[in-house]
């Protein structure tokens, strides 16, 4: 069988470029910080507020550009778009590596979110369009099993070059390893011609707002919150736990390599076993991870907290959305845009409630369990809405 990687409609090459493109989006762009940021504290180049700071600007500009997909209607305007965000990943990555101005990085990180944005949920319109299957399901959990591969490709460079050389090294390597192969997705996710878009207006409707879709909007925020303090410094949080400074970088590729599965596998399950149960039991399982590091010092129980964490999030956001979309039926761009904005606000706020109680009580204890009853509060709510509306 002859295999042809510069063939644009080919299923795999798709699927390959999609999953560069997330390793530049999403693996360089926008989750290397959390690799790189224990050198970067330990070096003293940013303080642990404006480490938070940084974080929270660069999931406004997520969100922002979340949102902005969300409205772009035609495919080849989106084609466009995916192409401003990888070439913006690449260029706002230097930036980290090759000056200390607070102010370059404070903008950097915006620009940073609203381009991973693009990469990724742009990107995967335009890998759905494109992929020529009759159920593109199991394919979308091929391609979102890339954020795992990102994740753990991305800190394998970052510590690679961190273990001879400096953060600021690592910063300019990831960038250079970005704009090596960010030819490829940008050569494969276009179209030879025009393609007709679909303009059919669907009008607001406040009925798909039912109760149960506000007590899941309000999960999905808590889940935001879940998400972004391991996602922010879960390396960071180990390597405050005496006896764990050594290991504490490995916990950030065991995320990745247990990302790579977990869309997959939650996707399965929930066929079988229903959305809302298998989100219950994918953010009890997250809240479990989330309250190791405050209960033990023991190296295997924390680096299962990195496991716990990369199994999670990437299969919540999948649920989620996908449940998002059966709701709406023919009218997603609404709720998929509340679902974005509630999940978004989680992620823009605790990191600053984070660090904010790091400070004042010195260690993260206090975060990860104002995080933890966040989270199974938004657990509680689904499981109310389970005995009360039935769903």
């Amino acid at each position: 069988m002859k295999i042809n990687l510069l063939d644009k409609n080919s299923n795999f090459n798709i699927l390959l470029a999609g999953i560069i493109g997330l390793f530049i989006g999403v693996g360089v762009a926008r989750f290397s910080y959390t690799s790189l940021l224990p050198a970067m504290l330990e070096d003293e180049a940013l303080t642990l507020t404006f480490s938070g700071i940084l974080a929270s600007v660069n999931y406004v500009g997520y969100l922002s550009g979340a949102i902005f997909a969300i409205f772009i209607k035609d495919i080849d305007t989106k084609v466009k778009y995916f192409r401003i965000g990888i070439v913006l990943c690449i260029l706002t990555t230097i930036i980290l590596g090759i000056t200390t101005n607070e102010i370059l990085w404070f903008i950097s990180r915006i620009i940073a979110g609203f381009a991973a944005a693009m990469a990724l949920i742009v990107g995967a319109a335009i890998v759905m369009v494109k992929l020529n299957f009759e159920d593109k399901t199991k394919a979308m959990g091929i391609y979102f099993s890339g954020i795992g591969i990102a994740l753990a490709s991305s800190d394998i460079i970052s510590r690679y070059v961190l273990s001879y050389s400096s953060w600021e090294n690592s910063w300019i390597i990831l960038t250079l390893s970005a704009a090596l192969v960010c030819f490829y997705p940008l050569y494969i996710l276009s179209f030879d011609k025009k393609v007709a878009s679909n303009n059919e207006k669907h009008p607001f409707n406040k009925a798909i707002f039912s109760p149960f879709v506000v007590i899941l909007i309000a999960a999905y925020f808590t889940e935001g919150v879940g998400f972004v303090v391991q996602g922010t410094f879960l390396p960071t949080i180990l390597k405050s736990i005496e006896g764990l400074e050594d290991v504490a970088a490995l916990s950030w590729l065991l995320v990745g390599l247990a990302g790579i599965p977990s869309s997959i596998i939650w996707m399965r399950l929930a066929y079988k076993y229903g959305s809302v149960n298998i989100i219950i039991l994918a953010m009890s399982l997250q809240v479990v991870g989330i309250l190791i590091p405050t209960l033990t010092s023991n190296m295997y129980l924390n680096l299962f907290c990195g496991v716990l964490y990369g199994g999670t999030f990437v299969g919540l956001v999948a649920l989620f959305m996908n449940l998002g979309g059966q709701l709406a039926k023919k009218n997603p761009v609404m709720l998929m845009g509340a679902l974005t904005t509630a999940y978004g606000i989680g992620q823009v706020t605790a990191p600053l409630y984070a660090v904010s109680l790091t400070q004042l009580t010195g260690n993260y204890n206090y975060a990860l369990y104002l995080t933890a009853a966040i989270v199974s509060f938004g657990v509680l709510l689904l499981l109310f809405s389970k005995k009360v509306i039935n769903k």
